[in-house]
């Protein structure tokens, strides 16, 4: 699937300018050795989970954020999510004193709901899917004069969710694979933009849930199409990237080798296992890279890989769940 790229948007420079941005905000999460590999390889997982607010998106909405201006801070902000992206925009509002607006579906787990509630973020619950969330924070930004933040398709945005493509390449330079979930495109974006620039055949692999996987059916129609959103437990990389979408798609297209799906039930058990044999908590979504990993989903997995858990913020529910499984 990976071309040669041409202008995508965002540079190996603007990902190290993030990560300057940043650096004070995020934690830099060590990587975890595991012996999920085959013979010979080496595999880490890059616990993202581990983040302030639970995830990777702490990344970018602290990159994005950091650029707007005074009177944009001041008419506050306002963005669209299905839990981890809202957390961390209210969040870094929160350490700015700026007001934040998140708009959700009503499908977004409670636990999401009640941590942004609690960093002081107005929570804007309407309609069954993201796109609902999404075309009512469009309304609000109109109506209110706030300024948009996107969850996913903007260049800061991508470019602060890279750095972990930095920091893989830092604490691995023999990386050879990197599996990476993939929903909207942001994190693979960035991760791909930052690697693909440092060594060319550094393989990058994006995970999706079978149920309803946008990018994944946007790739292959050859352009983003809408698809109907579906109940998963990989419910963080739910939601449309947007038949205008403008920087991820393309840069999934150019950048991205291979996309791989996994099941529930292969999701449920990689929240199992990591919080077993590592103590790591995972969220469905988070724990997709996971479950490619335990499930063989990726052939030819030479030398060292790595693999991303991009959150933790499960219900208690689900966890016990995958703990009985």
């Amino acid at each position: 699937m990976s071309k040669p790229a041409t202008d995508l948007g965002v540079t190996l420079e603007d990902v190290r300018a993030a990560a300057s941005t940043i650096a004070a905000t995020i934690t830099r999460t060590a990587l975890v050795e595991t012996d999920l590999g085959p013979a010979g390889v080496r595999v880490w997982l890059k616990p993202e989970n581990l983040q302030r607010t639970g995830s990777f998106k702490i990344r970018g909405a602290a990159n994005r954020i950091a650029r707007l201006d005074a009177t944009e801070r001041k008419r506050g902000i306002i963005t669209a999510s299905s839990g981890n992206h809202g957390r961390a925009v209210a969040y870094v509002a929160a350490e700015l004193g700026a007001r934040a607006v998140i708009c959700m579906s009503r499908r977004v787990p409670a636990g999401k709901v009640e941590a942004i509630r609690g960093y002081g973020a107005e929570v804007v619950l309407e309609g069954e899917t993201y796109d609902d969330a999404e075309r009512t924070a469009f309304r609000l930004e109109r109506e209110q004069g706030l300024t948009w933040i996107s969850a996913f398709d903007e260049p800061s945005i991508i470019a602060g969710q890279g750095t972990i493509g930095l920091e893989l390449f830092e604490d691995l330079p023999r990386l050879t694979t990197a599996l990476v979930p993939l929903s909207g495109g942001g994190l693979i974006s960035g991760v791909a933009v930052a690697l693909k620039a440092l060594a060319p055949g550094i393989r990058v692999v994006g995970v999706s849930m079978e149920r309803a996987p946008m990018m994944y059916l946007s790739l292959q129609a050859g352009e983003p199409v809408e698809v109907e959103e579906l109940d998963t437990l990989a419910d963080a990389l739910v939601g449309n990237i947007g038949v205008e979408n403008r920087y991820t798609f393309r840069i999934c297209r150019a950048l991205v080798d291979e996309v791989v799906l996994v099941s529930e039930a292969e999701i449920l058990g990689a929240i199992g296992y990591a919080k077993r044999v590592h103590d790591l908590t995972l969220e469905g979504g988070g724990a997709v890279a996971l479950a490619a990993l335990r499930g063989q989903k990726v052939a030819d997995l030479p030398g060292e890989v790595a693999v991303v858990l991009s959150g933790g913020n499960v219900e208690p529910q689900v966890l016990a769940r995958a703990l009985d499984a």
